[in-house]
C-alpha cells in the first residue's frame, strides 16, 4: 500500500500541471482584456498586476454593433436550440416506442445524413432555402439549423427512450391518457440530464457557427455573433485588449449554459427505482 502513494502522487502531479497548461493561456486572455491600450501581447509580469476593469468591455459592447450581433445570435440561437431539441424528442419517440414499414432503414438514413461534412451541404441548403425566397432571412437559418440538429438529437435520445420502462406507459393509459400525455409526462422528465446536454451542445453549436451564416444572411444589421467576431478581428488586429474582450463576451453564454445545466448532465441510473418488478 505504501509503495502507491509515490506513484498516486506522481499522476495527480502530472493532471494538475496539465490542467493548468490548460487554463494558463484561458487566464492570460481574461487578464489581458483589462490592460487599457494592449497593441502587444504584454509579459507575464504585466498581466498578472493588472487590476481588473471593465472599460475594454464597455468600448467593446458600444463599438461597430457588437450589442445588435450579440442579440441576433442570441434569438437565432434560442429559437434554433428549442426548434431541434424538441422536434428531435419527438423524433426519437416516435423511433423507440412505435413500429411502422422502414423503420430501421428511415433511422440508419438519419445517420447517414450525420457523416456528410457541412461544407458540402451549403450548395444544395442554399438552393432549397433560396427556392423558398428565405435567403437572408432567419427563417432560412432556422430551417437548417433546426432540420441538421434533429438528426443529432433523435439518435442521441432515442437510446434513453428505450431504457425507460414500459410500466410507466401502462399507469398514464389506465388513467385515459394517450401518447401524447406519455411523451409529456414521462418521457420528456425522465430524459432530462440527456436533454440538457444535448442543449449545451446545440446551443454552442449554433452560437459558433459561421459558415452558413455568412452565406444565407447578407444584410449587415441582421449578422450573427462570429461574423461580427471576425469582422471585429480584422479592424482591431493590433489591439489584443479589445480582441480579447470581444472574445470572452461571446464565450460568456455557453459557460453559463454550462454552469446552469451542469448538474444535469447525463448520468448512469437516471431512471432507476420508478418501477421495480
Amino acid at each position: 500500500m505504501k509503495t502507491k502513494w509515490p506513484i498516486q502522487l506522481l499522476v495527480y502531479a502530472i493532471i494538475a500541471l496539465g490542467a493548468l497548461s490548460f487554463l494558463f493561456p484561458f487566464v492570460y486572455m481574461i487578464l489581458t482584456s483589462f490592460i487599457k491600450g494592449a497593441y502587444s501581447l504584454p509579459r507575464p509580469k504585466e498581466v498578472f498586476s493588472v487590476v481588473p476593469d471593465l472599460y475594454n468591455y464597455k468600448l467593446v459592447w458600444s463599438k461597430n454593433n457588437f450589442a445588435r450581433y450579440f442579440l441576433n445570435s442570441s434569438v437565432v440561437t434560442l429559437v434554433a436550440m428549442t426548434g431541434s431539441l424538441f422536434l428531435g424528442c419527438l423524433t426519437a419517440y416516435g423511433f423507440a416506442r412505435f413500429t411502422f414499414p422502414g423503420k430501421e432503414f428511415l433511422f440508419r438514413t438519419f445517420l447517414l445524413t450525420m457523416m456528410i461534412p457541412g461544407v458540402i451541404n451549403i450548395i444544395p441548403q442554399f438552393l432549397i432555402v433560396k427556392s423558398l425566397g428565405l435567403v437572408d432571412t432567419y427563417g432560412g437559418l432556422w430551417l437548417i439549423y433546426i432540420g441538421g440538429g434533429v438528426v443529432g438529437s433523435a439518435f442521441f435520445l432515442r437510446g434513453f427512450f428505450q431504457s425507460i420502462p414500459k410500466e410507466y406507459e401502462e399507469s398514464v393509459l389506465i388513467d385515459g391518457g394517450g401518447n401524447w400525455r406519455i411523451f409529456w409526462n414521462i418521457y420528456l422528465p425522465q430524459s432530462m440530464p440527456a436533454i440538457a446536454t444535448l442543449a449545451i451542445f446545440s446551443f454552442q453549436g449554433t452560437w459558433e457557427e459561421y459558415f452558413t451564416a455568412l452565406v444565407i444572411i447578407k444584410d449587415e444589421a441582421m449578422r450573427t455573433l462570429p461574423i461580427a467576431l471576425l469582422m471585429f478581428n480584422d479592424k482591431y488586429a493590433t489591439n489584443y485588449s479589445w480582441i480579447f474582450a470581444a472574445s470572452i463576451i461571446a464565450l460568456l453564454p455557453t459557460v453559463l449554459l454550462y454552469i446552469l445545466f451542469q448538474k444535469r448532465f447525463v448520468q448512469s441510473g437516471f431512471n432507476e427505482g420508478g418501477v421495480k418488478g
